[in-house]
């Protein structure tokens, strides 16, 4: 990843600015380009300025409007140099939008409402994340694989199985703990349960680094130094500061500045992740209290998307939005864009997904509706396993992995099988010692359609 150039310092353009070419700095006055966007100077330098200006100066113009909406960011660089953050437009458009799919009722899906197929679209949207995010640092076990370990509950095989349970664990550790007050103490717990087993250090795991630990962010390519963190004896500090900073509300009166809590929970990951304050497991970490925040913040919807998935795609774009904030004098913006951006793609990746699932199950229900002794027999979880029976013949379901899958009691999911194949003959079922083993049948669609 190439490090973005730094914009020209404002003194070396200042001292030739005449009259004629102040109105035209004034009359393209605006934070953002021609099209609307918030860009750095390592773009715009390449694009064709307004008449009458260079690009340095229209690059002035862009950050003297800027400079007008900037907002303070309470926490700081290495050097004790100041964050900020400006709300143009385009981020205000997608608060707004969050605010209502990711918080309100009024938006949600059914499925995810409904206490019936809540708990399934919740244990799915953990395993996603867990996946992704373990894949975004290295983990190669496919989907697959790993939903099976999961649902199974078997003990991970390699490293990159063990990287995707440790982050299941932690998203259902975050929910536990998401009403709780951010402390050193869970964020090292956190750190702790994401990177167990994991490490070429096993003692690093939620712990600080330490002086001898070398850290820097380095392009793979050139082992340019992209990022070096603040050195170890500030960490814990800036812990408690970043903490400090977690639990303050919206409406905190003590607050000098509103500050929207999806800004905050996204400024908390940059910064962590700018800390660096752990051997390994930065990113898992940062993008692990993203999440604790939006739930603390009542934004509950953010349980059932991936974020990782989004930066997944891009994981380029990720990194560089970190960079972008960095080499433009601690502008949060770039990095504030880039996240609403991902999780708008979350978002709607996931109303896409439910409703190709409501579909499907509404495909078995028709099926189903067409012979009466099922009509209305089947419940939301016999639904879906019966959906997925029909495209896997001779797969095998046993009731643990049933329970993992819906986020039931064992009882219930014992007895969605045994209904299943006892008395409505949809399953057949088998023994193996205490184990109870349930077939998709070869002839399960003629079962289901004979009267």
């Amino acid at each position: 990843m190439k490090k973005p150039v730094k914009p020209p310092e404002k003194g070396f353009f200042l001292s030739d600015i005449t009259d004629e070419t102040f109105q035209l700095l004034m009359q393209h006055n605006k934070p953002v380009d021609n099209k609307d966007r918030y860009i750095h100077w390592d773009k715009l330098r390449y694009l064709t300025p307004p008449a009458g200006l260079t690009s340095e100066q229209w690059w002035l113009s862009i950050k003297l409007a800027r400079r007008a909406l900037y907002k303070p960011y309470p926490l700081d660089d290495l050097e004790g140099g100041a964050f900020k953050f400006a709300l143009p437009d385009e981020i205000q458009r997608q608060l707004h939008w969050l605010d209502r799919y990711a918080a309100g009722s009024i938006q949600a899906s059914e499925a995810i409402t409904n206490k019936q197929s809540r708990n399934t679209y919740l244990i799915r949207s953990l395993v996603e994340e867990a996946i992704n995010s373990s894949q975004l640092e290295g983990a190669s076990t496919t989907r697959d694989v790993a939903k099976e370990m999961i649902r199974q509950g078997r003990e991970p095989e390699d490293l990159s199985e063990r990287m995707i349970l440790n982050n299941y664990r932690a998203m259902q550790f975050i929910r536990d703990i998401k009403e709780e007050p951010l402390t050193p103490a869970i964020v090292f717990e956190l750190h702790r349960i994401l990177t167990e087993g994991t490490l070429d250090k096993p003692n690093a795991a939620g712990q600080f680094r330490n002086e001898e630990d070398d850290i820097h962010v380095v392009d793979e390519t050139t082992n340019e130094y992209l990022h070096t963190p603040p050195p170890a004896d500030e960490l814990p500090e800036r812990l408690q500061r970043l903490c400090d900073f977690a639990n303050k509300s919206a409406g905190d009166e003590n607050n000098s500045v509103f500050m929207h809590p999806i800004v905050r929970a996204i400024g908390l990951h940059f910064t962590l992740a700018y800390d660096h304050p752990f051997y390994d497991g930065n990113g898992r970490t940062a993008r692990a209290l993203f999440y604790w925040a939006m739930a603390k913040d009542g934004y509950w919807l953010m349980e059932f998307i991936s974020i990782s998935e989004a930066i997944k795609k891009a994981p380029v774009q990720y990194g560089r939005a970190f960079l972008l904030t960095e080499t433009d004098d601690n502008d949060l913006t770039y990095f504030l864009l880039h996240q609403l951006g991902v999780i708008h793609q979350a978002v709607e990746s996931l109303h896409a997904y439910l409703d190709e699932k409501a579909q499907t199950v509404s495909e078995v229900e028709q099926i189903l509706v067409s012979n009466p002794r099922f009509k209305g027999r089947l419940n939301f979880r016999q639904l879906a396993l019966l959906r997925h029976a029909l495209k896997n013949p001779r797969f095998t379901y046993v009731v643990h992995e049933h329970q993992q899958s819906h986020g039931v009691s064992y009882d219930v999911a014992r007895k969605d099988l045994l209904f299943m194949a006892d008395t409505l003959g949809l399953l057949d079922k088998s023994k193996s010692g205490k184990q109870y083993y349930f077939v998709s049948p070869m002839d399960l669609a003629q079962r289901i359609n004979k009267p």
